[in-house]
């Protein structure tokens, strides 16, 4: 059994309380951004400069003049979260050139999915301007199932290298592979992800859905952990499958997105006439719609959080009763608390507002509980 490291998680509680003054300076800056934008009425005056332009053009445009400068505003905050901070920790690995690299990739690909998603919407407003919240939520929800399908041979590659795990591995690949068939889960194979040209953080995953589901386990996992805690691990995403997490986590997910629309549509109906804008379709409501559904994410959140963890504390039972292993998974946690610098007992407001899986602290004692059961079971 693997013992928690005090060092490293007086590391863990520092590095995990900078994360979260960083990200608050993130959503407030953000935040003000956009009160500029609705207090100044800077969208009516950019959307009179482009009135000549094609409406596709016209949105094309607003969106770029909004979304490029919270951009290039929120981009130091975003470098100092994802490469000095980790780095200042021993956590991260990239090199700064990979980072920005990696940037651009996240950028080229928000801009074309953010672009569609943005036409998509002014379109539903101009034919339907009374149900484009129920259109573009069905439209959503479709889209989200395609990516999730799509991700491990599309989205994925474009950022680490997933490779089938070589024959050095085989004896694990197949007691991985016995594991998904007991959970009737069908998967193409065992594959590798090279986390560590990123990180030292572990990681594991049941990626992709249908004809694209496959098995995925970071090399920093395979490096540091033994064949019976990532059993175990892999047992806690194939629960996942077991429980069916994957569609109703993105039902739920559709049905929360779906009411963050509907309160953008009473929000544009109320906001128009203040605005000056006589047609909901008008790119010139971009910024009001951008405000609402930030404001609505944010209320909603500790809701699916709460959801999630519930989510999590299901597939934990599942991979303890699937594995019969309660200490090599309270051993597999433990290390993950170590290697990824994890605060194993966040405060209880932090977990309930932040977390989308349960603290570690109560992970570990559920798996030595129910080994400990275990037992005493054998014993009587």
């Amino acid at each position: 059994m693997v013992d928690l490291n005090p060092r490293r998680q007086r590391l863990a509680k520092e590095y995990a309380r900078t994360q979260r003054w960083l990200g608050l300076a993130e959503m407030l800056l953000s935040a003000a951004y956009l009160g500029i934008w609705l207090a100044t009425g800077m969208a009516a005056t950019l959307g009179n400069l482009l009135a000549g332009l094609h409406i596709w053009l016209r949105v094309a445009a607003l969106g770029a003049a909004i979304g490029a400068p919270l951009y290039v505003v929120t981009l130091p905050l975003a470098f100092y979260r994802g490469y000095t901070l980790p780095h200042k920790y021993e956590q991260g690995t990239q090199a700064v050139r990979d980072w920005w690299m990696d940037q651009l990739k996240g950028l080229l690909i928000s801009v074309l999915l953010g672009g569609f998603v943005l036409e998509l919407l002014y379109g539903l407003l101009a034919w339907q301007p009374l149900t484009w919240w129920l259109w573009l939520g069905a439209a959503l929800l479709l889209f989200n199932v395609l990516l999730t399908n799509l991700a491990p041979l599309v989205i994925v590659p474009l950022f680490f290298k997933m490779q089938p795990l070589g024959v050095d591995f085989g004896h694990l690949q197949q007691r991985l592979l016995a594991l998904a068939a007991r959970a009737n889960a069908r998967v193409r194979g065992v594959y590798t992800l090279n986390l560590s040209s990123r990180t030292k953080g572990a990681n594991a995953a049941l990626m992709g859905i249908g004809n694209t589901r496959r098995i995925v386990l970071g090399d920093t996992l395979l490096q540091e952990f033994t064949a019976d805690e990532i059993e175990t691990v892999m047992a806690h995403e194939l629960g996942h499958h077991v429980n069916r997490d994957i569609p109703s986590g993105i039902l739920v997910g559709s049905v929360l997105t779906l009411g963050g629309l509907y309160v953008a549509h009473l929000a544009l109906q109320a906001g128009m006439q203040r605005l000056g804008l006589p047609d909901p379709a008008d790119p010139n409501t971009l910024p009001l719609l951008a405000a609402v559904l930030g404001i609505y994410q944010l209320l909603t959140g500790p809701l699916e959080n709460a959801y999630s963890r519930w989510r999590e504390r299901r597939a934990d039972v599942y991979a303890l009763q699937a594995t019969a292993n309660g200490p090599a998974y309270a051993s597999a946690l433990t290390r993950l608390a170590n290697q990824n610098l994890s605060e194993v007992d966040p405060p209880l407001w932090v977990e309930a507002l932040l977390y989308s899986h349960p603290a570690l602290k109560g992970r570990i004692a559920l798996a030595l509980a129910f080994a400990n059961a275990g037992s005493q079971a054998r014993a009587a």
